[in-house]
């Protein structure tokens, strides 16, 4: 009973533009397909936007600043060949070992941790992505609703409301997935013919992104291929990919025929995949895994073992509490390949959780000056700078992080802890807001800012930058809303405190 409420109050909501998801910055502009007349490219972001923060609520987002770099700075390569432009395309990382990657409406795409270390190779997880690209730029979700009628959101608010149920009753993180599931299965069944169209055109469409960007196009069957031969006997065992994207014998020929039709220099696999693999492979692991032995046989064989296994030895002996071991490992790969982050980073936090906060502030500010402003590289310096009780330091290192980098909610999140350790506290209320406003929810960013506002002492720059904000943010405000919305009104009392 209650998710059908959900269902039905999303729905409404969602029909009334009344998902308060868009980040200010301007709409996004329609592309003219005639899909737009039922579902517009703004209406998919409210959409994606609003499920994205779900889950993120949820504890489903994979936060960790190395594997968001790496996912986007991949994604957003093969989505800049896309023909179709006017998404902001996101990328993140789902706490799931099933093998499965979704598109949201909007151009937010998710990739389970289990798809990507089922991948063999870079050019596999791009074919995936791109696939997915392809879904996002022919709009097969307004598209879908432009052929059944505007009742289809229906299916939109399903899932939404799948995600809000698994938020607020503590659903374990595969009981939601797979509620999600249903929902996005149901739809395909009662668009069955539609949405194997939607799959050969975005097979079709993915394969000239992934050559367009130098991958192998091959590799986007040779991955088909490979789940389906994974599938057991009597149709168990099914990858959760081949239940929402279904692929066939046929569809695999003819979309190795598209591969063969491609021809160019194709690039090898950066050093940061085999690494982004190991390490999502390490964190996916529960706490009780023998995290010691995981990596004994590639250590012991006679080929000597590669450096992604020797990375994700490391972060294994790590979480086993084996940190000398890890530090020695960390420090010999990063001084062999001094070019790769993601040995800078890792070796900082061994550092620090060894107890040696002046090795890891070392290892880090070193890091900092050969990457400046590198996303991971700030955050894991900033978090070595807080451990060790410099928290204006951290402030001043991720506010400049900030102000020329578009952050993510999680970096914003984080700005205002710092900022708020380092005892600013009207800055870590402004921080909060932004992080706010990047989940979608204005309302409650402009109640941090009007927090912030209350904080005694603050000069009048702050003041006029607080002011400012609000004013620009209601005015994204549904005009009901806004109305309602009282300048100077104080923040609930639950919201009056600083951020920790």
């Amino acid at each position: 009973m209650r998710t059908s409420v959900l269902i039905l109050s999303l729905l409404f909501a969602l029909q009334g533009a009344a998902i308060h998801a868009e980040v200010p910055g301007g709409e996004l502009p329609d592309i003219g397909n005639p899909a737009s007349t039922t579902l517009s490219v703004s209406e998919e972001y409210r959409i994606g936007l609003a499920i994205l923060r779900e889950l993120r609520q949820a504890g489903q987002v994979v936060e960790d600043p190395e594997i968001n770099e790496y996912l986007q700075s991949l994604g957003l390569r093969l989505a800049s060949e896309a023909q179709e432009g006017g998404y902001r395309f996101r990328f993140f990382a789902v706490k799931d070992t099933g093998i499965n990657a979704f598109a949201l409406p909007g151009g937010f795409i998710g990739v389970n941790a289990g798809l990507v270390t089922a991948t063999r190779s870079e050019s596999e997880l791009a074919g995936v992505l791109a696939h997915e690209i392809a879904h996002v730029t022919q709009r097969h979700i307004a598209r879908s609703v432009q052929q059944a009628g505007r009742a289809n959101l229906a299916s939109a608010a399903a899932i939404l409301a799948a995600v809000l149920l698994g938020a607020t009753t503590g659903l374990p993180g595969d009981a939601m997935m797979g509620t999600i599931s249903a929902a996005q299965g149901l739809a395909a069944q009662q668009q069955i013919n539609f949405t194997r169209s939607n799959e050969i055109e975005a097979d079709r469409v993915g394969i000239g992104i992934l050559a367009a960007a130098s991958f192998n196009p091959a590799a986007m069957p040779d991955f088909f291929q490979t789940m389906q031969q994974r599938t057991g006997s009597g149709g168990r065992n099914i990858p959760e990919l081949l239940r929402t994207h279904p692929v066939t014998t046929e569809r695999i020929a003819e979309t190795r025929d598209r591969a063969s039709q491609h021809t160019g220099v194709l690039r090898p696999d950066s050093a940061g995949y085999a690494l982004i693999r190991e390490r999502l492979a390490v964190q996916s692991l529960p706490p009780e895994a023998p995290f010691r032995d995981l990596y004994a046989a590639a250590a012991s064989a006679d080929q000597p073992a590669s450096d992604g296994q020797v990375y994700g030895r490391a972060l294994a002996l790590a979480r086993a509490g084996d940190l000398d071991t890890a530090i020695g490992l960390l420090s010999e790969l990063r001084d062999r390949r001094p070019d790769i982050t993601l040995y800078h980073t890792a070796l900082g936090q061994a550092q620090l959780e060894a107890g040696r906060s002046v090795d890891s502030r070392a290892t880090l500010e070193h890091a900092l000056q050969l990457f400046p402003r590198n996303v991971p590289v700030t955050v894991r310096y900033a978090e070595a700078l807080l451990r060790d009780g410099d928290a204006r330091r951290a402030h001043v290192v991720l506010l400049d992080l900030f102000n020329n980098v578009p952050p993510t909610p999680e970096q914003a999140r984080f700005t205002a802890v710092a900022a708020n350790a380092a005892g600013d506290v009207a800055d870590a209320y402004y921080y909060l807001s932004e992080y706010h406003v990047m989940n979608g929810d204005l309302p409650l960013a402009i109640d941090q800012l009007r927090m912030a506002q209350a904080v005694p002492g603050i000069n009048g720059v702050q003041r006029e930058r607080f002011d400012a904000r609000i004013q620009e943010l209601q005015e994204y405000l549904p005009k009901g809303r806004r109305a309602r919305e009282v300048p100077g009104a104080g923040a609930p009392e639950q919201e009056g405190r600083a951020p920790r």
